[in-house]
Formats: structure tokens, sequence, C-alpha cells
């Protein structure tokens, strides 16, 4: 009872504590983890020896050493060894003679695959000078891709293929701890919810539980998102149609003159519609074309200076030759 009270009367101190124990549950991840697995079968191989050791003194000393020794490997071999978590990604390119017909025969390979096609760009050309192109995305369970990639490489020729792997396992181990640290951090902090305190408390606590759930979420979604990597491979599929050897054949005089035709027809008709939009331009605007127009006329009138005539100039008789 006594207990109980002291607890009601210091809830900062006790508060304090559980926000140094979450840090520090937050901090201890995956590095503690690993060095624990790591240290496990040493631990295992010592306290093998030491229990052997003990059950045997009274035997020869060879023998408790070839005991010890087969106990140790017993226990090293009783370890599960962890399978290393791989994300894999492929890149093939084929060229195919139809890329229409390859596009149907991807996407039955890929639902006999157990996969599905997650994208597709499909780059069709203006003229037969370009060459027809596509790519697609696949996702695929892991242990299908190899089966997948041999399948697809028989739609065509294949020009190129690559696979790139990422080992997470270290992400993994390390979101899978922080998680369930936080977790029991929730836990306690629901725990300490029950109890009475002051509203400040509460509102600690409360901001407390609210931050270390909006933890858990992002890491929950780290995880599913990797660990969804890790069970399916994705594919990137380049298709291509080869290009056509003989130039087009070209098109007879009457279907060229018919093509001329319309298209002189059309230019004259944009050029009419043209005019068109100008004339009216024209007659919306035309009163201030006017005013601009007679203002402009009084101005170079009014400053225009007449020029005076030049006065007539005199004719001189021609002087007589005297006699």
């Amino acid at each position: 009872m006594n207990r109980l009270s002291h607890l009601k009367l210091k809830p900062s101190l006790l508060l304090s504590t559980l926000f140094s124990s979450v840090l520090f549950v937050s901090c201890a991840s995956a590095p503690n983890q690993t060095m624990e697995l790591a240290s496990a079968p040493m631990m295992a191989q010592k306290q093998t020896a030491t229990d052997s050791a003990s059950g045997n003194s009274g035997s020869d000393s060879n023998t408790s050493g070839s005991g010890a020794e087969a106990a140790s490997g017993q226990a090293i071999a009783a370890v599960p060894q962890a399978r290393p978590q791989l994300i894999k990604r492929a890149e093939l390119s084929v060229v195919v003679k139809s890329i229409d017909a390859s596009l149907k025969s991807v996407a039955a390979i890929a639902q006999r695959q157990q996969g599905d096609v997650v994208g597709l760009q499909d780059q069709k050309p203006q003229d037969n000078s370009t060459r027809h192109t596509a790519s697609m995305q696949i996702q695929v369970p892991q242990e299908r891709l190899e089966a997948t990639l041999a399948a697809l490489a028989e739609l065509g020729n294949v020009q190129s293929r690559a696979i790139t792997v990422e080992d997470v396992s270290t992400q993994l181990v390390d979101f899978q701890s922080r998680l369930r640290n936080l977790r029991r951090s929730e836990e306690m902090l629901l725990k300490i919810m029950e109890r009475s305190g002051s509203m400040n408390d509460v509102l600690r606590v409360t901001q407390e539980l609210s931050n270390v759930r909006q933890s858990i979420e992002q890491i929950d979604g780290q995880l599913k998102s990797l660990q969804g990597q890790v069970a399916f491979s994705t594919i990137n599929l380049s298709l291509a149609e080869p290009i056509a050897a003989s130039p087009p054949a070209e098109s007879p005089v009457g279907l060229r003159m018919q093509e001329t035709w319309g298209q002189a027809t059309h230019s004259m008709g944009k050029l009419t519609v043209g005019l068109l939009n100008l004339s009216i331009w024209l007659f919306v605007y035309s009163p201030y074309l006017l005013l601009v127009g007679g203002l402009g006329a009084i101005a170079y009138h009014r400053w225009q200076k007449p020029t005076p005539p030049s006065p007539p100039v005199a004719e001189t008789p021609p002087a007589s030759d005297s006699l």
C-alpha cells in the first residue's frame, strides 16, 4: 500500500524513468541482437565444454577433450543458419518480330509464373523509318525469376541480360528489433495511462504514446515494403522490332495528286479564314484607326512650314557690240 501511494505521489519520476528506458530501448536495436547471434555459438561451445569437463573429471584427459570437441561441434551444428534476404532485379532486352503479339505472350508468361505486369509503355512509330519499341515491368515470385527469364528469352533474340542482387538481411533484423522494442514501450505507456495522475502527466504520456505509435506505423511500413521486395522480383523488359530493310513503296501518281489537291485546298481555306479574321479586327478597330489617322494628318499639316517662293531673277540684256 505504501509503495502504491509512493508511485502516485511521484509520477514525474516514473515518467522520466520510462522515457529514458524508451530512448535506450529504441537505440539498442539491431547491433545488440547481431552481437548476441554472433556470440551464441561461442557461448554454447564454452558451456558444453564446461559441462563435459565437470561430468568427466575422473576420466582420462584425452577422452574428456574429444568429448568436449564433439559436443561443441554438435552445439554449433544445432544453431540454425539464417537464410540471406535478397532483393533481385533483372534487366532483359529482346528483339521480336511483332510487338503486339509479344505483349500478349508476356502477359500470359507472367500469369503462368504467378506474377503480374505492373507497367507498360508502348511507343509506336510515326513512320516506317523508326523502330517500334515497348517496355514493361513484371513482378514474379523470387523463386520463379530464372524460369520467367528463360520463358521471356524465347520470344526473340536476346540483346542484353543482367541481374542485380541486394542483401537486406541487416535492415530487416534492424526493423524487426526496433518494432519489438517500440511495441514494448507502447505496452508500458498503456499501463501508465491506467494509473491516476495529474492532467499534465496524462497529456505527456498521451503525446509520447502518439509518437511511439507513429514510429511503429512508419517502421512497420518499411518492413513490409522490404519483405515485399524480397518475396517478389522485378523484371524490366525491353522489346523492339527490327527496322525494315527495304524502303516503303511509293504511292501511285493519282494518290499523290489527290493528296496535293487536299493540301492546297486546306491551305487556301486557312488563308481565307485568316483574311476574314483580319477584316473583322480592322472593322472593329476602324474608329480608332480613323481618329489616329486624322490626328496624324492635322499634325503633319500644322507643323509643316510652307517654303517661300524664290524671287524672280531679272534678265540682263546682252551687251551690244560697239561699232
